[in-house]
């Protein structure tokens, strides 16, 4: 079976495995993050799908902190989909790892292979390719915090998105809606907000993303983000985490947390937009 090893581990997040959980904690302490660390799982699993970012941990970690703190509040799932935009070019426009592992500074976390299987079998769009994932971090960041909560004790699903657009998007959310019935699965969509540009000019684009997110409507998610020209790299993995919650029974999103790396830097001329947001589904 084949390892994907880490690509920006030493630059995103810290290489050292005592020196990456410290990191993690101070997320989830820092004054931006939810400012306590994860503790025993409290409620029945309600969570569908999260929204995390996916930059360095200085700059976005402590608003990823705020998603994970929610996922180690419910039942953990045994399976998480991590579905990132692809920034590389590399590899096929919809790009699943059907089988082996990834590595982090954490140490080894194993790919669903039978699930993998019974979606690649499902869908026309999403093939087994690993090569769009060779160099792409934006599955990558976000397994060091799953591996914080969970240690071992899970295995993933990595696809990686080039095509983002609205037809794609909702097919793979039908296609892993599908898939996933009857098994403990939690969809990661992996995206930054708007980039490079002022601090006003983000939080107002990043706005009208955020209410998108909130009404559970892919649709004018991804028209806001062609008709206001927002940078937001992820919209793809976004669409498909609202379409395939809305099959699988959810009826709220809830946006957890929204800040820029101006906020962190000071620097408010040229900032990225970052946000953790959840789709959950009522539980009886």
């Amino acid at each position: 079976m084949s390892v994907r090893r880490p690509c920006v581990a030493g630059m995103f997040y810290p290489a050292d495995p005592r020196r990456l959980r410290q990191e993690i904690e101070a997320c989830f302490k820092h004054e931006l993050g939810p400012g306590k660390l994860p503790g025993k799982p409290e409620r029945p699993r309600s969570i569908t799908a999260i929204v995390c970012p996916h930059a360095g941990y200085m700059y976005s970690g402590p608003v990823a902190a705020h998603g994970y703190l929610s996922l180690s509040e419910e039942e953990k799932a045994d399976t998480f989909i991590v579905i990132g935009p692809n920034h590389t070019g590399y590899g096929t426009p919809v790009s699943m790892m059907g089988q082996g592992s990834w590595e982090t500074p954490l140490g080894k976390v194993d790919v669903d292979s039978e699930l993998a299987q019974l979606i690649f079998k499902a869908s026309d769009v999403i093939d087994l390719d690993e090569t769009a994932h060779i160099r792409e971090h934006s599955v990558e960041v976000q397994l060091p915090f799953l591996q914080y909560l969970y240690g071992s004790d899970l295995e993933i699903i990595p696809i990686c998105m080039g095509f983002q657009d609205l037809e794609t998007s909702r097919e793979v959310g039908r296609v892993l809606a599908t898939s996933v019935k009857g098994r403990s699965v939690v969809i990661i969509a992996s995206t930054d907000l708007n980039h490079q540009e002022p601090q006003e000019s983000t939080n107002r684009k990043d706005g009208l993303v955020l209410e998108a997110i909130r009404g559970m409507d892919e649709e004018a998610l991804q028209d806001v983000v062609h008709k206001h020209r927002i940078s937001m790299c992820g919209y793809g993995p976004v669409s498909v985490a609202i379409a395939a919650s809305k099959l699988l029974g959810a009826d709220r999103a809830e946006v957890l947390s929204h800040h820029t790396s101006g906020d962190i830097t000071g620097d408010l001329d040229a900032v990225v937009g970052y946000a953790s947001a959840r789709i959950t589904r009522t539980v009886q």
